[in-house]
């Protein structure tokens, strides 16, 4: 180690310093800022120190213009670097808009395109990353500009310059930037110099970062979106890096399957990108470029890149080989897997590295070739990619002109009226443009009343909207011939109407012209995305601007809140989920809250679901109006104290606890994060009556950070002492509530009375990953409180719940006996779910345990099942005591003889961690740090 500290020390001293590194009058090198070169051995520039890099290039300069253009989680200003000629800088409005223009051709002819084309500047977005602590990106981003504005002796780079407008952002993720670097530098010649961080490295989701792109729930999606759609780019560059060892960079074509609704002009123009960065790559050198595999494919279409393929844009990302942050690793050809050992040339992995150092640098110089091939083909390809943009929005519009589906017609009516709005404005502020209906029409038999919402079909980024509202049918690929399925990257199912539960009409025919008549288009007045307000839209979840900044979402308002009814109390009902954040904000202001209990179900009806009570709250107009609540009036129930909420929160940090995180703050919830000490310091019931584990492993939660892998304070799990405090919580009256495999995490340390029925199936015979399923729900239990009889949900490696001796509790929802519970997505093997149980309530002691087999609050998406969450928050004694017996819901299926056999040892029949997250076929191994795209 002393050894290493010296390294480190000559490192530092042997950085270039400002004075030297910068001739007066001369642009400033990246040394002359950072103190160190780019990619240098053990460090790593920050967000601050990047963005004062371009600043002192934006005062150098005219060839690079610094815009801020967004904040990030925590406020740090989110830059966006415009670099070209200077000619085209000054020329910025007009190449904007000749690329909004192509963007949306409707009233534009093909020789209008065509001059337009010949005109414009191809608009290329390279940005520094989403994922922290895949570190080298946003140093590439440095050295990029710096290569670029002072490039022009060298005839690519000016003709780069003169044909290509360059969007480069120094780093999507502001935040991850500086705490990945801090953390990394604290550690630098110590033990922990490659510690896994004890964080997120964004404000709540990580990694998830880049699975928010339709969603565009959190600030860094919004602005990015934003962006997008104020530029309208013709290509878009994301650069990752995870590239399957032992290869040294992915590049696409991607893995199959891509999904089916993206202009197949932006796959073929992808390809060809793909191949000129190999031919780059090799051309310099620069050995282990694979493409396509088996892991990288493009079927989600959450990813940040790909969420703009069906918008037109050429969208892509590279996986660029990483060792860890910016210590420098060493291969042998031992420590590449078997297969890769005879160094065999491949038809897409055509110069095998063949091992050595691999060094931060080398991972930035890798990225350099690849951004300069992609700006090389945009100016040599040019007019091809403007006219091109113009083509695929004019095919797609020709398309649903002649064939359906030709419109969603969205009612105003809904289980929960908001959450079409929180639909339809994600959609508008992805650029659909949606009408309304002035007065009521007839299509196709039924009848729309006046204020229902319509997308017709026929516009430029409608692939957008089919993509995510059709039912997903993922191929059934597999492994080999009759061997397991070839599981998606990510998911394979997110139909958002299904997840949102939003009722949505297909139009299969064509509007006719009473109908097109009676469509006004939305348009309202968008606030700046920098205006200081609160919250612009208190009725849906986004606080500050929002979706406010786009003037067709600003126009989507839900129906205005009202009050029926007499009686004392203002009932609030939970299928609408801005009744929690009624009820938090009455418990905030002193008020009461009392439960209106539901009936279970008799001779084959399904009961009826619970709702919640407020008494005492001074100006609940105005909250019913803010929140746009269809609420009623009763009499008050059974007192409900408001309950005392942790939220277990792992120093090995989980995406899952983040989503549930930002969803619980959200909506007004008031709870502690509990961390490891919290637990172990005991007396758990005297301090919280609800505990809430959100989806992670026994593993995670239990062990925690191997001994001796990051400074002490953040070693371990909860561990066995942990475990006897939480059943201790339980036993003395707590609820503890576990979301998908901390479910099984509880069975298996708390000893339950229940079985996970799928455990130890062979992928072959059962597998499931990302699907949404259909579930019967009892919704006389507190926990079901709004929800559907027949429910969709998310389940992702889910466990699936049978009792056993000794039960004593209730299930609250279950697979139906016959037929496929599969909506959207894959799902192999559903004679395994058949009758079973989705979610249990256990009785353990004088407490519950609530296990939820699905995940309610998956990346902020399914606003049909937000209530399962925030109704087991709220499930403590009080609202136990008041839940109705309901013996009639559901009966254990006779126990299969496979069933009975002895348990063997695995997973959930769809595989572990590990195997999902392989890319590209080859060894795992030797590259940590990164998880992908």
């Amino acid at each position: 180690m002393a050894g290493r500290a010296l390294a480190v020390a000559l490192a530092l001293v042997s950085g270039v310093t400002r004075a030297e590194a910068q001739a007066p009058g001369s642009i400033p090198t990246p040394e002359s800022v950072l103190g160190h070169a780019v990619g240098a051995d053990f460090r790593l520039a920050t967000y601050e120190t990047s963005i004062e890099y371009f600043q002192a290039l934006d005062a150098a300069t005219d060839r690079l213009e610094l815009r801020e253009v967004g904040r990030s989680s925590f406020g740090r200003p989110a830059y966006l670097a415009l670099i070209s000629s200077a000619e085209n800088l000054a020329n910025l409005d007009r190449h904007r808009e000749i690329a909004q223009r192509l963007a949306h051709p409707r009233g534009l002819t093909d020789e209008e395109a065509r001059q337009l084309a010949a005109e414009g500047r191809a608009l290329v977005w390279i940005d520094g990353g989403l994922h922290a602590s895949e570190v080298a990106h946003a140093q590439h981003t440095i050295q990029l500009a710096y290569d670029l504005v002072t490039g022009d002796a060298d005839p690519e780079t000016a003709a780069i310059l003169d044909n290509v407008i360059l969007l480069l952002w120094p780093s999507i993720n502001p935040d991850g930037l500086t705490m990945i670097a801090d953390w990394y530098h604290s550690n630098v010649g110590t033990p922990y110099e490659v510690a896994p961080a004890p964080f997120l490295y964004q404000k709540y989701i990580g990694h998830d970062n880049n699975r928010d792109g339709y969603m565009i729930n959190q600030i860094e999606s919004r602005y990015t979106t934003r962006v997008a759609r104020e530029w309208e780019p013709h290509i878009l560059y994301n650069h990752h890096q995870s590239s399957p060892f032992p290869t040294r960079i992915w590049i696409p074509p991607f893995a199959e399957p891509i999904s089916p609704h993206v202009h197949p002009l932006m796959w073929r123009m992808v390809n060809l990108i793909g191949m000129a960065m190999s031919q780059a790559l090799e051309e310099r050198g620069q050995r282990g470029a694979t493409h396509m595999g088996t892991g990288f494919d493009n079927w989600y279409p959450g990813f940040m890149d790909h969420a703009h393929n069906f918008h037109n844009v050429v969208s892509f990302l590279t996986e660029t080989a990483l060792y860890r942050y910016a210590t420098p690793g060493f291969y042998t050809i031992g420590d590449f897997p078997p297969s890769d050992r005879d160094l065999r040339p491949e038809s897409l992995y055509s110069s095998p590295w063949e091992g050595g150092w691999w060094r931060l640098r080398d991972a930035v110089d890798y990225m350099l070739t690849a951004s300069i091939s992609v700006l090389d083909v945009a100016a040599k390809y040019r007019t091809d990619l403007l006219y091109n943009r113009y083509q695929a929005g004019r095919d797609i519009i020709a398309e649903y002109e002649e064939g359906p589906p030709y419109a969603y017609f969205v009612p105003q009516a809904q289980r929960d009226p908001v959450a079409a709005v929180e639909l339809l404005r994600r959609l508008a502020f992805n650029g659909i443009e949606i009408d309304q209906l002035r007065e009521a029409v007839n299509h196709q038999g039924l009848d729309h009343p006046a204020g229902t919402w319509v997308i017709r079909m026929n516009q430029e980024f409608a692939h957008f909207v089919r993509q995510l509202f059709v039912i997903q049918d993922y191929p059934d690929l597999r492994e080999y011939p009759e061997g397991p399925p070839d599981q998606p990257y990510d998911v394979s199912g997110w139909t958002l109407p299904l997840q949102m539960g939003v009722r949505v009409i297909e139009a299969t025919a064509p509007l006719g012209a009473e109908v097109r008549e009676a469509l006004a288009p939305l348009s309202g007045e968008g606030l700046a995305w920098d205006a200081e307000v609160e919250d612009a839209s208190p009725f849906d979840s986004p606080l500050g601007v929002g979706f406010d900044s786009h003037p067709v979402a600003a126009a989507i308002v839900p129906p205005a809140g009202r009050i029926t009814g007499g009686g004392g109390a203002l009932v609030v009902d939970p299928a609408q989920n801005n009744a929690f954040k009624a009820i938090n904000r009455a418990w905030a202001a002193g008020a009461r809250v009392s439960y209106l209990a539901g009936a279970p179900g008799a001779d084959g009806t399904p009961g009826s679901g619970g709702r919640y009570a407020i008494s005492g709250l001074p100006g609940e107009a105005a909250l019913v109006r803010d929140l746009a609540l269809q609420a009623t009036r009763a009499a008050a129930g059974a007192n409900l104290r408001r309950p005392r909420i942790g939220l277990y929160r792992p120093w090995n940090a989980s995406m899952d606890e983040g989503w549930t995180r930002w969803l619980l703050e959200r909506y007004g919830f008031d709870f502690t994060s509990l961390y490891n000490a919290d637990v172990l310091a005991g007396d758990l019931s005297g301090r919280y009556d609800v505990i809430i584990v959100a989806d992670m492993s026994g593993g995670q939660i239990l062990n925690g950070f191997a001994k001796g892998s990051v400074p002490p304070r953040y070693e371990g799990g909860i561990g066995a002492e942990g475990v006897r405090e939480l059943d201790a919580f339980v036993r003395e009256g707590g609820t503890l509530v576990t979301l998908n495999r901390s479910s099984l995490f509880a069975i298996e340390e708390l000893h339950l009375p229940v079985r996970n029925v799928v455990d130890g199936l062979d992928r072959a015979e059962y597998f499931q990953s990302g699907s949404i399923l259909e579930m019967v729900v009892d919704p006389s239990h507190p926990v079901m409180s709004g929800m559907p009889e027949r429910a969709a949900v998310i389940v992702e490696r889910s466990p699936v719940f049978t009792t056993e001796e000794g039960f004593e509790g209730r299930v609250m929802a279950k697979y139906e006996a016959e037929g496929s519970p599969l909506l959207s997505g894959y799902l192999l093997g559903a004679e395994h779910l058949a009758g079973y149980a989705a979610a249990v309530d256990v009785a353990h002691g004088a407490g519950r345990v609530v296990l939820l087999g699905m995940r309610p609050q998956w990346r902020g998406q399914p606003f049909g099942n937000f209530r399962l969450l925030f109704n087991a928050a709220l499930y403590g004694r009080d609202l136990a005591a008041a839940a109705p017996e309901s013996p009639d819901f559901w009966t254990a299926p006779d126990a299969t003889e496979d069933e009975t056999e002895d348990e063997t040892a695995g997973g959930t029949g769809d595989g572990g961690e590990d195997d999902r997250r392989r890319a590209g076929g080859r060894g795992g191994g030797g590259s940590t740090g990164g998880a992908g795209p």
